[in-house]
């Protein structure tokens, strides 16, 4: 029979072991389920339906069937002069990309492309392009999160991808 502080050494580990793995379980479950409430899904405005589109923020149903006719956008500086010229004022275009974007390859974007992230500006649109070449999001993680925090990378992930990961 075990002697009385044996009976509370076990009963403790037990307890701390039955901690560790509800903690664990816990963990496991969550990650998934983080990652998919932190990244927003934006439109593809290359993949979209025309009423899609229509649905999108400041997008007429003439500017819907305009946009589907000018497809495919190489770019999203493609899909921006459009909406330019289509008299889309600064934020009507921003409140747009927020909702639909043309995504832009990190290991060739150009200054220009990544200047239309929203939230993105000049430091940044550099920052993309020195750590070239980008082959995983851990590594986009670790390097722009040395600048802005993991919070807004995850921001900036649905409007980039890394070619062979997406």
């Amino acid at each position: 029979m075990p002697r009385p502080k044996e009976r509370m050494f076990a009963s403790v580990l037990t307890r701390m072991l039955g901690l560790v793995t509800v903690a664990a379980l816990t963990a496991t479950l969550a990650l998934p389920l983080a990652g998919i409430a932190q990244v927003a899904k934006l439109v593809d405005v290359n993949a979209a339906t025309e009423s899609e589109l229509a649905q999108l923020p400041n997008v007429t149903p003439a500017l819907a069937s305009a946009l589907a006719a000018k497809r495919p956008f190489k770019s999203i500086v493609d899909l921006n002069k459009v909406l330019v010229d289509q008299k889309l004022v600064a934020d009507q275009i921003k409140a747009l990309y927020a909702k639909a974007f043309v995504p832009i390859n990190l290991n060739t974007g150009t200054r220009e492309e990544f200047m239309l992230i929203p939230g993105v500006g000049s430091r940044m649109a550099a920052e993309f392009a020195e750590y070239r070449p980008w082959k995983t999001w851990t590594q986009f993680d670790k390097e722009i999160g040395k600048y802005v925090g993991q919070e807004q990378t995850d921001k900036f992930k649905p409007y980039v991808f890394i070619p062979g990961i997406n």
